[in-house]
């Protein structure tokens, strides 16, 4: 079968070495592969984290992707022989107020509701575990099995590795999806080349609906969202796990590296196709980390950078054939697009190759775990859910 996927980015990267590994012939075109979101990325595994109320399907999505990365890591590193940065050494959040202490009680009650595995732990256990962290942190949570990885890193490993089962890289932009007797036949280049295809991916982020050739509502509306981050050194110990915490409502976190880097982010902007790093952003970010940890202003500045996640109009990814026969759509996956790799490459190369899509069951902990298979899979995350007939 012959693929041709839009976009390089840690989605696309993923579902073209599984899908090269699935027999297919594979074409990736981006003109800058490995770079965008998936370079600015902080690279947290932490679905416990970053889960918020009435997005529990996105959570087991998240949990069954997170407990993947450990096999997905080892074969990758093992075929390419490049290391990712990957740990599992938890993830602590905590809170510098009263406020923001209740904010993650509340969230630890609704976690355990769905038999995630949380601990909540006392200010002075937040500090026996990250001495660094002010004196004056209420408390907070601690995510065991959560961890991170070095998306710098993964993204060119999964580039190697694709390249080694024969995924051949075009470095053009894509500018239209071609389109016969009403299906995707393939893609057309910026310089007029046309790569034919049994079934296209577009998985271009923020830019996915910007095609020409695609018919009206094909791509449901993914809109840029900008996240500013900054990167430090540190050549002594400064926290040992990632850290993430509430500053008056603010979310601020940060996530070692094994070689010292320390990286902080990030914001969430709504301002479009903007990519300019400004004092207002690294202000915030620096302020916040500053609270829960002063000493991080004697860090070493390395860089700041700025990225466009891709936001969906629920914030939850977009996984599925579109309305246009031929054409599958990997977008929208908003913050959680390097957590969310190993599964969506799973499923999206799986809907590629038409074979059947994974099934993902629910907390093992939980007393009621909801069934979330294959086809609910598709439900859940369907490009079609956002079409007005589903609404009406």
């Amino acid at each position: 079968m012959e693929i041709v996927i839009v976009g390089a980015g840690v989605i696309g990267l993923a579902t073209a070495w599984r899908a090269a590994a699935g027999g297919a012939a594979v074409t990736l075109v981006d003109p800058e592969p490995a770079s965008g979101a998936s370079s600015v990325a902080a690279g947290m595994l932490t679905p416990v984290s970053e889960l918020t109320y009435g997005e529990e399907p996105l959570l087991r999505l998240g949990l069954a992707s997170r407990d993947r990365y450990g096999a997905f890591v080892a074969e990758l590193e093992e075929l390419t022989g490049l290391e990712t940065g990957y740990r599992t050494d938890g993830i602590i959040e905590v809170a510098f107020d009263a406020d923001d202490l209740k904010y993650l009680d509340d969230l630890r009650r609704f976690q355990e509701t769905l038999g995630v595995p949380v601990e909540a732990l006392t200010g002075r256990e937040c500090r026996r575990l990250e001495p660094m962290l002010a004196p004056g942190v209420r408390g907070g949570l601690l995510a065991p099995e959560d961890g991170s990885i070095d998306p710098r890193r993964l993204a060119p490993a999964l580039l190697a590795g694709g390249e080694k089962l024969g995924v051949r890289l075009v470095r053009r932009r894509a500018a239209e999806i071609v389109v016969e007797r009403d299906t995707a036949v393939g893609v057309r280049l910026d310089d007029g080349t046309a790569l034919r295809a049994d079934r296209v991916l577009l998985a271009a982020g923020p830019w996915s609906g910007d095609l020409g050739g695609l018919p009206p509502g094909t791509v449901p509306p993914v809109r840029p969202v900008k996240g500013q981050v900054i990167r430090l050194r540190t050549r002594t110990p400064f926290i040992g796990r990632s850290t993430r915490g509430m500053v008056k409502g603010s979310s601020v976190y940060l996530v070692p590296r094994l070689d010292g880097e320390i990286v902080v982010g990030a914001t969430q902007e709504e301002l479009g196709f903007d990519t300019r790093v400004t004092a207002g952003g690294l202000w915030e970010l620096l302020r916040d980390a500053r609270e829960l940890l002063p000493g991080v202003t004697e860090l070493e500045f390395v860089e700041v950078s700025a990225g466009l996640r891709p936001g969906s109009p629920d914030n939850a990814p977009v996984m599925g054939p579109s309305a246009l026969p031929g054409l599958v759509i990997g977008t929208g996956h908003f913050r959680n697009g390097v957590l969310l790799a190993p599964i969506s490459a799973d499923i999206l190369s799986a809907m590629l190759l038409d074979a059947p899509v994974p099934d993902v069951a629910g907390p093992s902990s939980s007393p009621h775990p909801p069934p979330f298979n294959g086809r609910a899979l598709l439900d859940a995350f369907s490009p079609g859910r956002f079409s007005p007939e589903v609404h009406s």
